[in-house]
């Protein structure tokens, strides 16, 4: 259960007499779940290859991993269509973060115990459309201490877009964090 770094709290643990057995995680905030057990599926274990694991901060959520005790690559971008899928040290893929940080394009992989191998993939911005705009929240203080920085470094360019101090500044970071978010239009 490494991706438990990632995944969020526990929602269940239910062991059965007769072999079945499931466990199911919510990320904070989210209204999707996953599943492990066993005597879910007929695929053999570590059969699954590049199951994603979505996180709103790859840096945090791979050293969550580390300290549990993952072998998890360094964090990498894809140079081209595809490249993130292609195995370690394969061309296409370039060490480090994605320029800019952008959303969707900063990856790392590992494997769990049975073998399964993960591709986590950090989205801090979505894509127009992909979150309703009702549901902005943040999994943990460390998520929320990112967005604020983000809207800090865009604010930054707002204020010197005015020409001096927003006064109104916590309604510009809101709108921003809460757009940024659900994958709205960014203010300017």
């Amino acid at each position: 259960m490494a991706s438990r770094a990632c995944a969020g709290p526990l929602d269940a643990d239910f062991p059965f007499d007769n072999g079945f057995r499931v466990v199911q995680f919510t990320p904070p905030g989210s209204g999707c779940s996953i599943q492990f057990g066993t005597n879910i599926t007929s695929a053999a274990p570590g059969s699954a290859r590049s199951l994603y694991l979505i996180v709103s901060d790859i840096e945090s959520a791979r050293e969550g991993l580390l300290g549990r005790g993952a072998n998890i690559s360094a964090i990498f971008h894809a140079d081209g269509p595809g490249a993130q899928f292609q195995p370690g040290g394969a061309n296409g893929r370039v060490d480090g973060r994605a320029p800019e940080q952008a959303s969707y394009r900063s990856f790392a992989t590992f494997s769990d115990p049975d073998g399964n191998s993960w591709l986590l993939q950090e989205i801090t911005t979505r894509i127009p459309g992909r979150v309703a705009p009702v549901s902005t929240s943040f999994g943990s203080a460390s998520d929320l201490a990112s967005a604020l920085r983000r809207a800090a470094a865009a604010h930054g360019k707002h204020e010197k877009r005015i020409g001096g101090a927003d006064p109104n500044w916590p309604d510009w970071y809101s709108d921003y964090m809460v757009r940024e978010q659900s994958g709205q239009e960014l203010p300017q």
